[in-house]
């Protein structure tokens, strides 16, 4: 029929279910929305002054912002840390500012993140070497 290429992460050396496997893609868009939301309420009443022409570059400047401080520091955005998700290093160890600025400036660009390989990584996280996981 076709190759067993066994269970996402097993490449990777991660384990299959529970804390380390690769996150699922309905938690990665849920904290992705959780994230982009809290955003768009910093960027609507504080930056822009209820002004909806300009909310949608502060969204894209904050989001961008709070992700790479966030993800460099705790390895985790708030939405991540919500539903128990973070990035790691390929190696296991947490991702560097480098990496986490790449990733997320791939991110915000939305095409890379829409390609998938087999498991489940996009082409944002492939680019830099990075991997989200469960908690």
């Amino acid at each position: 029929m076709g190759a067993d290429f066994g269970y996402r992460g097993k490449r990777l050396g991660l384990p299959e279910e529970g804390p380390g496997s690769i996150a699922g893609a309905g938690r990665r868009l849920g904290a992705l929305a959780i994230d982009w939301f809290l955003c768009y309420l910093v960027a609507f009443a504080l930056i822009a002054n209820r002004n909806v022409n300009e909310v949608n570059i502060w969204i894209t400047v904050l989001f961008f912002l709070v992700s790479v401080l966030t993800l460099a520091t705790a390895g985790a955005t708030p939405g991540k840390k919500l539903l128990g998700l973070r990035v790691i290093s390929l190696d296991g160890g947490r991702a560097s500012v480098g990496q986490v600025a790449l990733r997320t400036f791939m991110l915000v660009l939305a095409v890379p993140a829409l390609i998938w390989d087999r498991d489940g990584r996009g082409l944002h996280d492939k680019a830099v070497g990075t991997v989200e996981v469960r908690v």
